[in-house]
């Protein structure tokens, strides 16, 4: 029995039972409603015909609504189930009073029909509903046939409007797909974005390698002219340095592979450029506030401070930018705030800027809003 109910949503269960509802009460008006008084009714105009039965089978009727709950699996097979029920009990009881429950589901089927189908399916499940909307009226004793003129053109209002929801919903759809496509299309670009940003941390780490290991050469050439004990003095600080440069390297590495750790770099971009930089890119409304106890921090820090800020500012090129870098004990803060002009492009400088902030096991909050953007990192500090 599980399986029967499978699929069947509340929404389904409201519209079959007040259908079934509102049929149950006409069948109870037919079957004891007074000859007498149908024969005035019909005379003064308010019925087409007087009832033909009164037998209690007439609520047989309620079977036409019973399929409406399955109407997910297949609508076709519904109107054409109901339909069949509307044609036999019109046999059987000839004039009774349907319209009032009937013409509703007839109405209903028209619409489910025509958003749940293609065009061929969906206009075969129109002439269905007009052929129900027939079946109830041809021997109704309420309204009688004439109503066909009236019930067949809202029937083709209703199917055009099934059909209005059906391309709307198809719009919608198709709509979220390209937004799923751009979002995978921009989360591609700010990984190609952060692949370069890497690519450029490995040049700038063969540029100072082979800056200290020449620096080591030089140094150790010149110790063949010294005394013994100045020799010996230079050769412990090679030595030092050697050990400094292989640590620096390990890091590097470790970092570049996904690992965290503080990079010694000696880059030419530091926080003391970031004036320089919003005069390029800035507008002449951007701002520069620095706090805290400014001094020289790890080069790598200062590199990546500026990337931050660089990153951020291009994203937002010509718009007035709030640029807050603060010192504290044990991290630097850099706050950038500015108003969003180009959604994807802030998007892919904030992807780059938590890869920055990731080097340095740092932190990346992001508010943005329709008007502004306001991201905040902080680079820890140590030793």
């Amino acid at each position: 029995m599980g399986e029967v109910f499978n699929g069947i949503r509340g929404r389904d269960w409201l519209l079959a039972g007040v259908l079934t509802a509102l049929g149950a009460a006409l069948a109870l008006l037919d079957v004891t409603a007074s000859d007498a008084g149908t024969a005035r009714d019909v005379a003064t105009g308010a019925m087409a015909h007087t009832n033909d039965s009164h037998s209690p089978w007439l609520f047989l009727f309620v079977a036409a609504f019973v399929p409406l709950l399955w109407w997910r699996r297949g609508v076709l097979v519904a109107i054409a189930f109901s339909l069949g029920v509307m044609v036999a009990h019109d046999l059987l009881f000839g004039w009774q009073t349907r319209c009032g429950a009937a013409l509703p589901l007839a109405f209903v089927y028209a619409f489910l029909g025509a958003l749940s189908y293609e065009r061929t399916r969906a206009w075969v499940a129109c002439v269905l509903s007009a052929l129900l909307t027939g079946a109830v009226l041809v021997v109704d004793a309420s309204a009688g046939p004439s109503a066909l003129t009236l019930a067949l053109p809202v029937v083709l209002i209703v199917f055009g409007i099934g059909r209005a929801a059906r391309h709307r919903a198809e719009l919608n759809r198709r709509l979220a797909e390209r937004d799923e496509e751009l979002r995978q299309l921009r989360d591609e670009s700010a990984a190609l974005l952060v692949a370069d940003d890497r690519a450029l941390l490995s040049r700038q780490l063969d540029g100072l390698l082979q800056e200290r290991l020449d620096e080591l050469i030089r140094a150790a050439e010149s110790a063949d002219a010294l005394e013994p004990a100045q020799a010996r003095t230079l050769l412990e600080s090679i030595e030092s340095d050697s050990r400094r440069t292989m640590d620096d390297m390990r890091d590097i590495v470790g970092l570049l592979r996904g690992g965290s750790g503080e990079v010694t770099l000696a880059p030419i971009p530091a926080v003391a450029h970031l004036d320089a930089l919003l005069a390029r890119h800035g507008s002449p409304l951007s701002r520069l506030s620095v706090s805290g106890d400014p001094r020289s921090l790890p080069a790598t820090v200062e590199l990546s401070a500026y990337r931050i800020v660089e990153y951020l500012v291009c994203a937002l090129d010509g718009h007035p930018v709030r640029v807050a870098v603060r010192f504290a004990d044990e991290a630097l803060e850099i706050v950038v705030e500015g108003s969003v002009a180009r959604g994807p492009q802030v998007r892919a400088a904030v992807a780059r800027v938590r890869e920055r902030a990731k080097l340095h096991a740092g932190s990346v909050d992001v508010k943005v809003t329709r008007s502004s953007t306001r991201v905040r990192a902080q680079l820890p500090v140590l030793g």
